[in-house]
């Protein structure tokens, strides 16, 4: 736990930074609905300051719905909501950034937005052929990141962060596949280059010289016939002679066929790009892409592949990642498990006219119930201490456990397993999923030090509840997998898949599994690399994996693609027998062989059992979590902390 690097403090031009962490630009929709930051806004951020991060960056777009889930920097009235915004971040000790992003979208004329680009070459991500820029327009938009540095500058911002990645208008300039212009703004490098190097001349006219300024820039696009590290060397270059004073490391398209974000990604996969990076120039180099553990980042500092660490939804999930860390109390950093639902929300929120839920009450987080309502949720010590009884110690309970300890509550959880977790324990066995054992190391570790006492190897009761003085019981008994009414369910031949992945059952030989939901696919991901090579997946309905994240999903069905599974939707299961099933679909009926089924058809809750502790008496009942409905971990824990919090 010494990381002596990762908290050694920084001089970048002018700014002394008092750590390498540097928080990464991240939409959040948390701003007001008129593109000024208020106090939700604000008080994101500051949560993270106060959490002890170096360098905080924070995307603004330029122009008029330049970034459509990003606040504004095009206008004067948008400076007292900055201003209000760097000053409570610096009382913290940290330093901020104004990232300038301009996406797919603009307003140009008329008050309309439209699908802009260099070229007239399909979007993907808006799916449509964007309209070519014309080098007027190119010529305002350039005059507008030099006036919106300014802004920023008089805001109080320490620097602006120019993004030339994510497949982005800049990106796009920059990158062959995109840009066919003729014009001085198309053809070789030199003239892809061209807006980029008008852009930074115009931020240092406008802002100032010493005026600090960043480039996030995509070195390696993941997109056929784009840009490699190779060549990405000479921009490196050129940006350099041309005044950029760091480089923060993009790498990726949103639409790249190869996943940069997923849980299937390696922790610091892409080090070597910011190594290759710190080679070519002289500037410092802030590594970023699936670095979410402080062992990590100081691993990387101290070979000296980067000279600061980028994060982003790290820092969503725990915005104390920075002062644990630097503590020592590295078990109680609540861990981003790379589920993809922040990038999922957002993303679909691009295809729309509105912000998503901007001023709603949403945490885009699966792990941290109170992102984006840090103010409103930093908690109470209640001065009538209650008794809490707490069933479960899955992720709805331990967090309602926590949460109701740390109001200064008295809570004993009761798990009927001899350790916690509940079900993310065989969620955690699938592929790429072990990040949900650190989720379990972690809600343990904060409930213990918050003060629930927990006891293991025990089932609770009703009447055992109702001898003691208790005030509050929280039922978080978790579901039971769900056992479709299918003829021959009970044959010695079929599985639960959640006993086949904890190894309880052994399946071999050809292998069906009913249901193509998230449990069903990853257990044929299981099943495939543990040597099982046929392995079949049947859906009822007409879409696999339809409950993972839109971020996650594609990748996760392209490596069932290549694992070779047979996968079938419109399929549903009439019969099981010794050899196989009987099934009907849309174009007919027909049989299946297999050796093995295994059910993966979901969960369900046991109402009795949850109605046998809901009786009349002195105390409380609240159900939370899949006991009450199977949903997700976000709905667990978001449950979980409400009920804590309600005490």
């Amino acid at each position: 736990m010494d990381f002596t690097n990762l908290f050694s403090s920084i001089k970048v031009k002018n700014i002394e930074l008092r750590n390498r962490i540097v928080m990464l630009p991240m939409s959040t929709n948390y701003f007001d609905e008129d593109g000024t930051v208020g106090d939700r806004f604000i008080n994101f951020f500051v949560a993270r300051a106060r959490g002890g991060v170096g360098l905080i960056d924070i995307p603004f777009s330029p122009i008029d719905d330049g970034a459509h889930n990003e606040p504004g920097l095009f206008h004067s009235r948008f400076i007292p909501g900055i201003h209000n915004l760097t000053s409570r971040i610096h009382d913290h000790g940290a330093k901020v950034a104004a990232q300038l992003i301009i996406s797919y979208k603009a307003m140009l004329h008329n008050g309309i937005a439209e699908v802009i680009g260099p070229s007239a070459i399909f979007n993907k991500m808006m799916r449509c052929v964007p309209r070519e820029l014309t080098k007027q327009e190119i010529h305002s938009i350039v005059k507008a990141y030099g006036a919106a540095a300014a802004r920023a500058r008089e805001g109080g911002f320490d620097a602006v962060d120019v993004l030339v990645g994510a497949g982005y208008l800049l990106n796009r300039f920059l990158s062959p596949i995109s840009n066919n212009r003729t014009d001085e703004y198309g053809g070789n490098l030199e003239n892809r280059m061209r807006i980029i190097l008008e852009v930074i001349k115009s931020i240092k006219m406008e802002a100032g010289d010493d005026f600090p300024i960043f480039c996030r820039l995509n070195v390696e696009e993941k997109m056929p016939g784009g840009h490699t590290i190779e060549d990405s060397k000479e921009v490196l270059r050129e940006l350099e002679r041309n005044g950029i004073d760091m480089f923060i490391l993009y790498t990726g398209w949103h639409e790249s066929p190869i996943p940069t974000v997923g849980p299937f990604v390696a922790k610091g996969a892409f080090s070597d790009l910011a190594e290759k990076m710190k080679e070519t120039v002289q500037l410092p180099v802030v590594a970023s892409n699936r670095i979410n553990d402080p062992f990590i980042a100081e691993k990387l500092l101290s070979e000296e592949k980067a000279d600061l660490i980028g994060m982003a939804r790290a820092l969503l999930a725990d915005p104390e990642f920075a002062n644990k860390a630097r503590e020592g109390r590295v078990d109680e950093i609540v861990p981003c498990i790379a589920c993809g639902e922040c990038l999922g929300q957002l993303l679909q929120a691009a295809y729309k006219t509105e912000s998503f839920q901007s001023t709603a009450e949403n945490s885009l987080c699966s792990v941290n119930p109170i992102a984006g309502m840090e103010e409103q949720h930093r908690g109470i010590n209640q001065k009538t201490k209650k008794t809490v009884y707490v069933i479960g110690s899955g992720p709805a309970g331990m967090t309602a456990a926590m949460t109701a300890a740390s109001r200064g509550h008295r809570v004993e959880l009761f798990e009927i397993n001899s350790s916690p977790g509940g079900r993310l324990c065989s969620a955690s066995i699938p592929p790429s999923k072990g990040e949900i054992q650190s989720l379990i190391k972690s809600l343990y570790a904060r409930a213990v030090k918050s003060g629930v006492s927990f006891q293991f190897n025990t089932e609770l009761m009703p009447q055992d509840v109702r001898k003691e003085d208790t005030d509050v019981l929280i039922i978080a008994l978790g579901a039971e997998p769900f056992v479709p009414p299918i003829k021959g369910i009970n044959r010695p031949n079929v599985f639960l898949a959640e006993d086949v992945l904890t190894g309880k059952d052994r399946v071999s030989g050809r292998i069906i599994v009913i249901g193509g939901g998230l449990v069903g696919c990853e257990t044929a991901e299981y099943l495939v690399e543990n040597g099982i090579a046929d392995v079949t997946v049947i859906e009822m309905l007409g879409r696999l994996a339809d409950n993972v994240s839109s971020a996650n999903r594609p990748f996760l069905l392209e490596r069932l693609r290549k694992a070779g599974l047979k996968m079938y939707t419109n399929i549903t299961v009439t019969e099981i027998t010794d050899t196989g099933i009987v099934y009907v679909s849309e174009t007919g009926s027909g049989t299946m062989p297999a050796e093995c089924v295994v059910l993966a058809a979901g969960f369900k809750p046991d109402i009795k059992r949850v109605e046998s502790f809901e009786i009349d008496g002195p105390y409380k009942t609240i159900a939370i979590g899949d006991c009450v409905k199977a949903r997700t971990i976000k709905d667990a824990i978001g449950e979980g902390y409400s009920a804590g919090e309600s005490i």
